[in-house]
């Protein structure tokens, strides 16, 4: 074999060892490209499973239950828990130790009772607001139509605390209004205080228009203007020693999203 023959050859092999290298390369990139798809769809990084566990304001009992059907339909494996209350029990419980993966506040200064303890992972959003209304026996036996009307010798009024939003929204309102109201008893939450005319042991209740609307004909609302001046943000955010930290924020976020407000919306709560 001449020398330029033997040259020829020996540029074929290389030429050829070169392609198959090219060609395994190609071969594994496209596995590992198929892999990768898969996996961001379906990843065991991706899936959330394991007890989620809210703090959530009282009002928000109804419409967070029914957000929690879709999200554990949504995640087969998960279980959302609640702790339903008044706001400031709720920080206090935080603040406490008390393990939760979320906190949803009726107001933005309950809320500040856990940011300032830096118990939040991230800044608050707020995701609704609410506003205040009458809640009367069914029929309105005393013709409620104002806050004043509160205020006549004889009426069980209850209030909510003043240190839960609730109460410190009714008294933004009765400031607003300059009335002075001394009600039968202080409620540590709004469904206790809604409660009370359910149970026919108040005949009114300042509460917010959502529990009046989630109690159907158990009770009857009035509307009074002085409530657009005690409106309340509801803020929520993911807590810093979260036992399952992913699954809290992918609640925020049903919450957040456009399903979560429609949800939201209908059981009365405002746009934020």
């Amino acid at each position: 074999m001449t020398r330029s023959a033997r040259r020829n050859r020996r540029m074929l092999q290389a030429s050829g060892a070169s392609a198959a290298v090219l060609l395994a390369l190609s071969a594994c990139s496209s596995s590992d490209s198929g892999d990768g798809s898969g996996g961001d769809s379906g990843s065991s990084s991706d899936k959330l499973s394991g007890e989620v566990t809210v703090f959530a304001a009282a009002s928000l009992k109804e419409s967070f239950t029914t957000l929690k059907k879709k999200f554990e339909k949504e995640h087969p494996g998960t279980k959302v828990t609640f702790s339903f209350g008044g706001s400031d029990s709720l920080a206090a419980s935080i603040n406490g130790g008390a393990p939760a993966d979320a906190f949803a506040a009726a107001s933005p200064k309950t809320m500040k009772m856990v940011t300032d303890k830096g118990g939040t992972d991230g800044k608050p959003s707020t995701f609704v607001r609410n506003e205040l209304e009458i809640a009367t026996l069914p029929g309105n036996p005393d013709k409620v139509s104002s806050l004043k009307d509160l205020t006549k010798s004889g009426k069980k009024v209850v209030l909510c605390d003043k240190s839960v939003p609730c109460g410190a929204a009714t008294q933004k309102a009765l400031d607003a209004s300059g009335l002075k109201l001394t009600p039968v008893s202080y409620e540590q939450d709004v469904k206790a205080a809604l409660n009370k005319v359910v149970l026919k042991e108040a005949d009114s209740a300042v509460v917010y228009k959502t529990d009046v609307k989630a109690a159907g004909d158990k009770v009857e609302g009035v509307e009074f203007p002085e409530s657009a001046k005690a409106v309340n943000d509801y803020p929520i955010a993911p807590l810093k020693n979260a036992k399952n930290p992913d699954a809290g924020k992918a609640f925020i976020e049903l919450v957040r999203s456009g399903e979560g407000q429609k949800v939201l919306g209908r059981a009365g709560f405002l746009k934020p």
